[in-house]
């Protein structure tokens, strides 16, 4: 399963948006006081939620990456609970790298479960005991801002530099997914990743509130393979256009760029026309680990092409460098209040 964001979403607010905006309304109302009412249920653990304020890519798998990481290094054992976007499973999973498909658990619970224990399921606090029962002491949510169905003690909100919030109009004129006043009075702390002005206005408003404000740039793995190579770059991913411009900064020329639905799932004639096209132009292929992922636990067309793209694979630098301690200081802070008295999110 795969899904497409608009193009207009992103660009700014025209007849579409507004056409659609008593949509939007009744949509944002909906979610906000859904956010605002829902009952959230506490578990015995500290939980850090990576989520966003829109639909589509803003680079929160590898947040929650790191994020794992700066939880081992504090000395717990962390667990990513994941809704497992993409995938088919409607129950509560532990995910096993090595025999789970990424057509029934989501591709991005598969990079996640490289780095953590992964749960995948649709019941969030179910989930987060199953993670509990493995024996993890730090629950790492990926995703689920919105979904109030458990309570989180910290709230990370994740946002693209370049894109920020698209044309500020919610689903389904815009890609926000709820009133930005109503998500940030839940959100503790931003996170700004890539360059760009886009994220301006969340950044200003979270300053305003007294809220930590991080950066984050992406930094490919093994850049220097990639210079000098001319590639048919594709990616099905929430924002293609920023893994072509990525490939290109580390000095890859991008000759075609082929970009599909996020979580899109590649048909075998769409597999044969890229090996075809990357061929008759002499281009090396080039795709995301999240696509390569999906390829690899698919047929045996996907996996041959797998077997021959080039992945890019890449990292977080933070700004200030020891922004996911923070993160994670700040997160069991809360769990500790919360453990104690009431928390601010109640």
């Amino acid at each position: 399963m795969a899904s497409e964001a608009p193009l207009f979403w992103w660009e700014k607010a025209d007849w579409r948006a507004r056409a659609l905006f008593p949509l939007s309304w009744v949509y944002g109302l909906v979610a906000g006081r859904r956010m605002a009412h829902a009952p959230r249920e506490k578990v015995a653990a500290p939980v850090l939620c990576v989520g966003n304020l829109t639909v589509g890519g803003a680079g929160k798998t590898p947040t929650a990456i790191a994020m794992a990481r700066a939880a081992r290094r504090a000395g717990y054992k962390p667990g990513i609970l994941s809704r497992g976007h993409g995938g088919t499973n409607m129950r509560t999973h532990v995910v096993d790298a090595k025999r789970d498909a990424a057509r029934h658990v989501g591709d991005e619970p598969l990079l996640l479960a490289r780095h953590a224990p992964v749960v995948v399921t649709p019941k969030r606090a179910e989930g987060a005991r199953a993670l509990i029962a493995k024996g993890c002491d730090f629950v790492i949510m990926d995703d689920g801002f919105q979904s109030a169905h458990i309570h989180i003690d910290c709230a990370l909100i994740v946002i693209d530099a370049r894109r920020g919030l698209g044309n500020g109009h919610t689903i389904p004129g815009g890609p926000v997914r709820a009133p930005v006043v109503r998500q940030m009075a839940f959100a503790d702390a931003v996170l700004a990743v890539g360059d760009g002005a886009g994220a301006a206005g969340v950044i200003r408003r979270a300053s305003r509130a007294g809220k930590p404000v991080y950066a984050a740039t992406v930094k490919p793995k093994k850049a220097r393979a990639l210079r000098g190579r001319r590639f048919l770059a594709f990616a099905g991913i929430g924002d293609p256009e920023k893994f072509f411009l990525t490939v290109e900064a580390v000095g890859g020329t991008v000759v075609v760029r082929r970009g599909f639905g996020d979580h899109h799932v590649f048909a075998e004639d769409e597999i044969a026309d890229l090996a075809a096209e990357a061929a008759a132009q002499d281009l090396d292929l080039i795709t995301t680990e999240k696509d390569a992922v999906r390829l690899a636990t698919g047929s045996d067309a996907a996996r041959a092409l797998a077997q021959t793209a080039t992945v890019l694979e890449i990292g977080l630098a933070f700004e200030p460098a020891d922004a996911p301690q923070r993160i994670i200081a700040a997160t069991l802070e809360a769990y500790e209040t919360r453990r104690h008295g009431v928390s601010r999110h109640g």
